[in-house]
């Protein structure tokens, strides 16, 4: 080995041979008296031939922190280059040597003065080196360049008062260190540097530093730092000997108990635990940046060690780094058939529903294909040209979001669409969500950190590409911490959600591949710009003929199943099940009635636990018996025709309702009185048809005078129940139109709609669950919006096989449909709805 620079001849003259020891972890600086030991090949070849020279000088160089590594994993390692080295080195003498025969040789070395190593030889076995002296750091010489005795004093005195300090503040301080500070300010500064037990870069730093009173500002800054950090740990010394509790005492016994296991050779607990994690980490599969972070924090949680405070953050973050389904995915099952087959097997009805989850299937896979096919072309081209854009990439696309009252089956639909893919569902509430910090989880900085809920929802999937279910999608708030809305808007977007970025991993996860599905129960409270994102799909109520098969297939058997009894052991005949919903149910969906359906099994029960073990058969007048009375009457028809009434329909959360509308006049009132909790939109309503009954009063067979003198009073029964909506236009302009023209309103018709000043008819929605409100109180003949017609495809055929329907588009054509004593003109007849065509004579 022979690694050499250019010098020149001027240079040449002026370096000195010497022998060279490499030191490891060490630093040896001017005027240090310190014992080093020389145990490999080398370094004992080169003790042994300073010793026999007559002046045993040796030059002291330290090597580098990646030379050091290699030297400690190979103990049969050797320097093999001069830049393995630190270049500046000590000038040191032999004081005294102890060998060992057949062992190393332990030297107690004198540094002497700084030099810097130009060459290096190794020459039989022993490294022989170049050198130039490093000007000293004396006092003569700093004051040459500048500075002043008075400043290299004061720095000096100060060094020598905070280490006085540091003594009084330290009774385990050795007391013979004081008198040996030298008076050499650099002697002084490097005695520092040794005593603060600062490591290799640091004490490197030292020796090379050229200036003298830098070298002694800079261990003064050190020195008081040390002293600072002395003053925190005795007042916290302080404070925890007050303190003294269980959990301190268990600390110490733990470490003593270390120490009795390393005397022992026993294997710590700590030890294996690490051990266990690099193993883990090895043989998890984790993105490029996801690795060098796991290997970050483990090399940062064996600094600290797992039984601090820091150690147990450290630790629950790896877990969840390593436990992250970060490659792991399952392979969807893309077969149609068995996919419809799912759906019918788990919901009775919802056609509709239906079809479009198996449109948007059919897209899935289709698209899913497409990109198996670009993958594979890809995979044919020049290395250099397989990176693809993301805007290329397979996404899932369309989000659908399934609106509807509670208990129509929004949530078993997830369900039913992930194991028809054969994949993990997961189920994230939003109720009641108002921190951003639930959704994009919380900083580590943070007491009790956690992940979002979607990283949870895929933590316990297991797999990168679930169904995950947003469930209740406008029950989302938003307050000082922020809006969980518009992380939604992250998380449902394709073109951001394949590096969403949670705050507790700090990491990029892909979401592209999860197949999210959101619920909602009224659309009108979802942010506009999440609406945007997503497709909707309505579920509207079930009649009462799905409601009894659904509970005769699905619930009756499942709580028969969770009471315990026998498949045979309550027998409810379809007219029972009929009674069931109508008096003890009100609700779009079945949850009531399932909930009803298992008091009934419970009750059940308690006859089979006495062992009076028979089927029993549940007649409707039996059922008060078991359920106690009837909960709500059933919406009758009018029994008898009454000027100043009309029926009309409405639209709730829980599906249809019958509303009878009445009006009163009021002589010498004024104005128009509304009462009945009427929202602001149904308060506009009523005065609308006021206003357009007094413009036509003279059409319609009006005084207007009556107008003018009394004042008029509109009342829609079950005032504690809250109501808005247009569709109540039609119904209260029938209502004054029959008190006014002293002209009854049919009993057997209901109607709704919207009007506007120029008297048209206006659609309105749920016309499924209005219908179904009317069918259930006995009421045969419907008037509708004349744009509503294509919404009757909707309502269950034998319902519309038992009612007629009229549709209307002007006003006029309502009141001659509604009030008993107008003559009609004969309907054009289509089975059993009429069109009816419009008056000659109208009022604009």
């Amino acid at each position: 080995m022979n690694d050499s620079t250019t010098l020149s001849s001027g240079d040449i003259e002026t370096l000195e041979t010497g022998l060279l020891l490499p030191l490891l972890n060490i630093v040896i600086l001017p005027g240090i008296t310190v014992p080093i030991v020389a145990g490999r090949p080398t370094s004992i070849a080169v003790a042994e031939a300073v010793i026999q020279t007559a002046e045993q000088q040796l030059i002291l160089a330290t090597l580098r922190p990646e030379a050091a590594q290699r030297l400690e994993a190979d103990s049969d390692a050797e320097v093999e280059r001069l830049e393995e080295l630190y270049p500046v080195a000590t000038l040191a003498v032999v004081k005294r040597v102890t060998q060992i025969p057949q062992g190393p040789i332990q030297l107690v070395i004198e540094g002497q003065e700084r030099v810097r190593i130009e060459q290096m030889n190794l020459i039989d076995s022993i490294y022989e080196v170049k050198f130039r002296r490093l000007p000293k750091l004396t006092r003569e010489a700093a004051i040459a360049t500048g500075t002043t005795n008075a400043t290299l004093e004061a720095l000096a005195g100060a060094i020598r008062s905070l280490w006085r300090e540091v003594a009084a503040m330290n009774p385990n301080f050795p007391p013979e260190v004081l008198p040996a500070l030298s008076d050499d300010p650099a002697e002084l500064a490097y005695q520092t540097s040794l005593l603060l037990q600062q490591d290799v870069p640091q004490m490197q730093a030292v020796l090379e530093q050229e200036n003298l009173e830098h070298l002694l500002r800079q261990s003064l800054a050190e020195l008081n730092q040390e002293l600072e950090i002395q003053h925190l740990r005795t007042e916290i010394l302080g404070e925890t000997k007050k303190e003294l509790d269980q959990q301190q005492k268990e600390m110490i016994l733990r470490q003593q108990l270390k120490k009795i296991r390393e005397e022992l050779g026993e294997v710590e607990p700590e030890s294996k635990d690490m051990e266990d994690l690099w193993t883990r980490l090895d043989s998890t599969p984790l993105p490029e940046i996801a690795q060098k972070q796991a290997k970050r924090e483990l090399s940062r949680l064996e600094r600290v060690g797992s039984s601090s405070a820091e150690g147990g953050v450290i630790r629950t973050y790896l877990d969840w780094l390593l436990e992250m389904p970060w490659e792991k995915s399952v392979e969807d099952n893309l077969d149609l058939q068995n996919a419809r087959e799912v759906l019918d097997t788990d919901h009775y009805g919802l056609s509709k529903v239906k079809d479009r989850i198996i449109e948007h299937l059919a897209t899935f896979k289709l698209k899913q294909i497409a990109y198996a096919a670009h993958q594979k072309d890809v995979a044919t081209v020049e290395a250099s040209e397989k990176q693809v854009e993301h805007s290329d990439r397979y996404t899932i696309g369309t989000v659908l979001c399934f609106a509807g009252p509670p208990g129509v089956g929004k949530t078993s639909l997830g369900r039913s669409i992930a194991r028809a893919l054969g994949r993990p569902f997961e189920r994230v509430s939003l109720g009641g969500l108002r921190d951003e910090a639930e959704l994009r989880g919380h900083r580590r900085t943070y007491i009790g950190a956690m992940p979002g809920r979607i990283i949870q929802a895929l933590h316990r999937a297991g797999v990168n590409n679930p169904v995950i279910m947003l469930d209740e999608l406008d029950k989302v708030g938003m307050d000082y911490r922020g809006d969980p809305a518009s992380v939604l808007l992250e998380i449902l977007d394709p073109q951001q959600n394949f590096c969403f970025r949670d705050l507790y991993l700090d990491l990029d996860f892909d979401l592209s591949q999860i197949i999210f599905i959101g619920t909602a129960n009224d659309l009108s409270e979802v942010l506009p710009p999440l609406l945007d994102r997503l497709e909707i799909i309505e579920l509207s109520g079930y009649s009462e003929q799905e409601k009894v098969a659904i509970a005769q297939k699905y619930l009756l058997p499942r709580q028969l199943e969770k009471a315990g009894l026998p498949e045979d052991a309550v027998q409810l005949p379809a007219e029972t099940l009929r009674q069931i919903i109508e008096a003890y149910t009100r609700e779009a969906g079945v949850r009531r009635l399932e909930q009803h359906l298992g008091a009934l099994c419970r009750k059940v029960a308690v006859r089979y636990a006495r062992d009076e073990i028979s089927p029993v058969l549940i007649h409707p007048e039996q059922l008060e018996e078991f359920l106690g009375p009837r909960a709500f009457l059933r919406d009758e028809m009018r029994k008898a025709a009454k000027t100043g009434v009309a029926t009309g329909l409405a639209w709730t959360h829980t599906g249809g309702e019958v509303l009878f509308v009445e009006a009163i006049l009021l002589p010498r009132g004024r104005d128009l009185t509304l009462t009945g909790q009427l929202g602001e939109v149904m308060e506009e309503s009523a005065q609308i048809a006021y206003s357009y009954l007094w413009a036509n009063a003279a059409s319609l067979g009006i005084e207007a005078s009556v107008f003018r003198g009394n004042g008029f009073h509109i009342h829609i029964p079950a005032g504690a129940i809250p109501k808005d909506g247009p569709s109540a236009g039609v119904t209260m302009l029938t209502t004054l139109a029959s008190l006014l023209m002293n002209k009854p309103v049919r009993t057997d018709t209901a109607m709704t709609g919207e009007i506007n000043l120029s008297g048209d008819v206006l659609p309105i929605g749920g016309v499924r669950e209005k219908v179904l409100a009317a069918h259930r109180a006995g009421i045969k003949r419907v008037l509708l919006p004349q744009q509503n017609e294509k919404d009757l495809v909707d309502v269950p055929e034998d319902v519309r096989q038992q009612m007629e329907f009229i549709f209307c588009e002007r006003i006029d054509q309502v009141l001659e449909n509604a009030l008993l004593t107008l003559t009609t003109p004969t309907p054009k007849t289509n089975g059993n709805i009429h069109q009816i065509p419009k008056p000659s004579s109208l009022i604009r």
